[in-house]
């Protein structure tokens, strides 16, 4: 009975987690998780790397699109001509593998979220990867043939437009970053109310600040005309209006879970009457115990004396 109550009162101290993990072996969980990343990363540059110059033929093809006839791009370095498609091949295959490479981050930090979390972050890693990808579509496939259009409608008599490969790669790569980034607008949009950091409330009375910014950054995005800056800062806003609808609905869902945990609280209403006659109630077992172990000491005691 003594041992029985004595584990009862064990059971009430804290359980240590056993999915805790020393320094070092979350060191070399990280150091796997990069490995596979980068074996992800170099067998889809591998298996990209044949087909160099035609990824770079359809990069170039909305540009090429625009171009005067028997007009050409030309490469102004000697090693452009090998550079430029392996540099593509490059952010392609970052481009490819970006679904593996969140998946290994997924797994690292997932064992340390906490189960509201997980729900919450999954969602927010698939949907940031997928406006990154939309935002990347929509630049090559509607402001590229605007942009380029113009470009090339623009030029003076007498010029012609003969674009260096390396240039026009690096300037695509910036815009497809710029679209991608800002396309992420409503993952921010809601992680700041998630985390706190601002409310929607806030959020709306500083639209017209925001407007401005968006125009700001297409500026600094995008090449100086207005038509990239425009299709850049558009988008963005109405993407923070997306943001903005999804984090209002997120905080309504929020205050209605509070309230409902609020209302089993105050119905339940535990009294401390419990918690008390629980301790009486050890404490006259525990009493009853010591008094039945001194009673049957006492009783082979007086047997050894009966004996001797």
């Amino acid at each position: 009975m003594f041992r029985k109550i004595f584990r009862v009162k064990q059971s009430k101290k804290p359980n240590v987690n056993a999915s805790e993990m020393p320094l070092v072996a979350h060191l070399v969980e990280l150091r796997d998780r990069l490995i596979r990343s980068l074996i992800g990363l170099t067998v889809i540059f591998l298996c990209l790397v044949p087909f160099a110059n035609e990824l770079y033929e359809i990069m170039a093809s909305p540009l090429m699109a625009h171009l005067p006839k028997n007009a050409s791009m030309i490469a102004t370095e000697v090693a452009s001509p090998f550079f430029a498609p392996f540099k593509l091949t490059l952010f392609v295959a970052l481009f490819v593998a970006m679904p593996w490479l969140l998946f290994q981050a997924w797994s690292f930090i997932a064992p340390g979220l906490y189960g509201h979390e997980k729900k919450i972050m999954l969602p927010l890693l698939l949907s940031s990867s997928f406006l990154f990808y939309l935002g990347a579509a929509f630049a090559y496939f509607v402001v590229f043939p605007i942009m380029f259009g113009f470009f090339t409608s623009v030029a003076p008599e007498g010029v012609e437009v003969m674009t260096d490969i390396s240039s026009y790669l690096n300037f695509i790569l910036k815009i497809f970053f710029a679209f991608g980034l800002a396309f992420e607008v409503p993952i921010a949009t809601f992680v700041f109310v998630w985390m706190g950091i601002t409310t929607v409330d806030s959020l709306k009375e500083k639209r017209p600040y925001i407007i401005v910014a968006a125009f700001v950054l297409g500026m600094l995005l995008t090449p100086p005309d207005a038509i990239s800056q425009t299709l850049l800062a558009v988008p963005m806003i109405l993407l923070f209006e997306l943001g903005l609808l999804f984090a209002r609905m997120f905080v309504k869902r929020r205050e209605q879970a509070q309230e409902e945990a609020t209302e089993e609280v105050e119905t339940a209403a535990p009294s401390n009457e419990y918690d008390e006659d629980d301790h009486d109630f050890l404490d006259k077992e525990l009493a009853r115990a010591e008094a039945e172990e001194r009673e049957l000491r006492n009783k082979n005691k007086d047997e050894d004396n009966d004996k001797t």
